[in-house]
């Protein structure tokens, strides 16, 4: 749409061909309401195309895109602050919850929780363990599980430890686990 309206109609025909051919298939319905467009060059504003010319659409563009680029790369569209605050009030009611049912205990010498948070996928963006034992990367297929004792090792890893019988040393302190009783987790 620039270069239908910025320069000429042959430049923005060549680019079409070149650039936006391979899409033509699959979205046959938009390539042809941006064909249209050419029809009404001199006037695209007042065509029955203008929506795609609109700001709205741009911006929301622009949104839409930022979003799955950041998706992507597995990092946070809103501001550190934004998503600290949502996540924070997103974990209270169980924070509160679980502080009226241990009165006696100091949280503020701890390095972890007491009760464990389940936070909304949107919260999560490390999604890069190495598992220590077998030094392979998690992914879908092979997920960080965390063992009763709190160490974590990788699904297949945890797969490969029990000899004979179903239970297990851990590879790090001296409690025996049970693969069932390993639950995945998100980093």
């Amino acid at each position: 749409l620039c270069i239908l309206r910025n320069q000429t109609l042959q430049e923005a025909l060549l680019y079409a061909r070149s650039e936006l051919a391979r899409f033509a298939t699959r979205y046959s319905v938009e390539f042809q309401q941006l064909m249209g467009c050419f029809l009404y060059q001199s006037r695209l504003e007042s065509s029955p195309y203008s929506s795609l010319t609109s700001e709205a659409l741009w911006t929301e563009l622009v949104h839409e895109f930022s979003r799955d680029c950041c998706r992507v790369l597995g990092i946070a569209q809103e501001s550190p602050l934004h998503t600290v605050v949502a996540a924070g009030s997103k974990a209270l009611p169980t924070l509160l919850k679980a502080s009226r049912m241990s009165f006696a205990v100091d949280w503020s010498n701890s390095t972890q929780l007491p009760v464990e948070l389940e936070l909304d996928r949107e919260f999560q963006f490390h999604s890069i363990f190495v598992c220590p034992v077998s030094r392979d990367e998690s992914n879908a297929d092979n997920p960080p599980m965390i063992l009763p004792c709190g160490h974590v090792l990788c699904k297949n890893s945890i797969s490969r430890l029990p000899r004979g019988n179903s239970r297990f040393k851990c590879p790090y302190c001296p409690s025996e686990q049970v693969p069932s009783d390993c639950r995945e987790i998100s980093f």
